[in-house]
């Protein structure tokens, strides 16, 4: 009777120690914090994955995710610094950043935290719109207006412990009953734009041409100048030439008979060989010796 009490006993004791180890394990997966409470305090925050060990019956465990959420704020009017209506269309890519600071504001609710996050991308979204002209605002969209609304955003948020990692507008449109006269004034404005970008081109493209015709025209005129100063150049250099090569008298008599054969030469032409010359001729002085 003894031993059939005694394995009871030693059962029980077995089966309370399995429920003691079994109560003081927990496991952490990858995408979410593990907080470990005691009578309600916050212990420790297990941010890191794997086996970890409480207190068995006197600490609880409470999961919080890790991965980023995706919520998708629904449409809503706003208003530009120029008393414009636009229609806003965001979305909110978030996550908890900050589990001690969740837990203790939200009280571990992710509904809670998305509704933070949604007021918190709504009111920026209408500050930076009101702020902002309609032209501004519709050249602003894409990544310049999502940095600036996810900025103001995050202001809001960081005392939750939250953090938003993007608050970006889908869809920014206008009203269907201004649409069409905003794109008109839109376009009207876009091609005198244009224009006065092609008249500015053409102007600087004309100054352009005028300045490369007036270096033409002076890179000429100097180019003659220095021609002539050459020739001219040349020319004393061939009279300095011709009167050192005859500064004698036997030299010049050879340059004038020269000279005169030349002339002679130069004369005869056409069919008739027949020559007359004056008697004070130099060339008749040299055929006929008449001094």
């Amino acid at each position: 009777m003894k031993k059939a009490i005694g394995k009871v006993l030693l059962t029980l004791v077995l089966i309370a120690l399995v429920v003691c180890a079994a109560g003081s394990l927990y496991t952490v997966k990858e995408n979410e914090y593990a907080v470990v409470t005691q009578f309600g305090k916050i212990q420790t925050v297990a941010k890191e994955p794997g086996l970890k060990v409480k207190v068995p019956f006197i600490q609880t465990v409470r999961y919080i995710p890790k991965a980023m959420q995706f919520y998708d704020i629904p449409e809503s009017d706003v208003i530009t610094s120029d008393k414009k209506s636009m229609i806003a269309d965001d979305y909110i890519i978030w996550k908890i950043t900050d589990p001690v600071k969740f837990a203790k504001t939200l009280n571990y609710s992710v509904g809670n935290a998305q509704d933070r996050t949604s007021v918190a991308v709504y009111n920026a979204t209408k500050n930076i719109i009101s702020s902002m002209t309609q032209d501004d605002v519709i050249a602003s969209r894409g990544e310049t207006l999502t940095e600036m609304i996810t900025k103001n955003a995050n202001a809001s948020v960081t005392e939750y412990g939250l953090e938003i990692v993007k608050a970006e507008i889908k869809a920014l449109d206008l009203p269907e009953d201004n649409k069409g006269a905003v794109y008109e004034r839109m376009i009207s404005e876009r091609n005198n734009i244009a224009a006065s970008y092609k008249a500015q081109g053409e102007s600087e493209a004309q100054k352009i041409k005028n300045a490369a015709d007036k270096s033409v025209t002076v890179t000429l005129a100097d180019a003659k100048k220095q021609a002539s100063i050459l020739e001219a150049e040349g020319e004393s250099e061939y009279m300095k030439t011709l009167a050192e090569a005859y500064n004698d008298e036997n030299k010049a008599e050879f340059y004038t008979f020269i000279r005169s054969l030349d002339a002679l030469k130069g004369s005869l032409k056409g069919g008739n060989k027949t020559v007359i010359l004056d008697k004070e001729s130099p060339i008749a002085d040299i055929f006929y010796q008449v001094r």
